[in-house]
């Protein structure tokens, strides 16, 4: 007999929570509805500049992933997240970052990684937020 899993939902393991204004970038249609699973009250906003409490970005390449957190660095809110995700080692997507150029753009951006989390079969994720001191 083999044990139920113990893994939370993704939404969950997200920190995604009612009432959040959330932006999704390059997000896979199968992470999306993992996420819609989860029956969350979330409102879609169409750009950052909208204001956000939760950002969760997809990238491929080390200049769409820098500009994008400099981007939200200054449209998140002060105890808002924004997660990361690029292809894990192995994964059929083409990828020209990994975890530390992640770390790297995040930290340069101003942020603090907090966590991090799989998606799915294809995707690791990195949490960042805004330093305590300066929200």
């Amino acid at each position: 007999m083999t044990a139920p899993s113990s893994e939370a939902p993704l939404a969950k393991r997200l920190n995604l929570r009612d009432g959040q204004r959330c932006w999704f970038d390059g997000m896979p249609a199968d992470v999306q509805d993992e996420i819609d699973e989860y029956a969350l009250e979330l409102t879609f906003v169409a750009s950052p500049d909208e204001g956000v409490d939760a950002a969760h970005i997809f990238v491929t390449c080390p200049v769409s992933l820098t500009s994008k957190l400099a981007d939200l660095r200054g449209e998140i809110a002060g105890d808002g997240q924004v997660w990361v995700s690029w292809p894990r080692e192995g994964s059929p997507q083409e990828c020209e970052v990994d975890e530390a150029a992640v770390r790297e753009a995040g930290e340069k951006a101003g942020f603090v990684a907090t966590k991090g989390c799989e998606i799915g079969d294809d995707w690791s994720a990195l949490k960042f937020v805004i330093p305590k001191g300066e929200r």
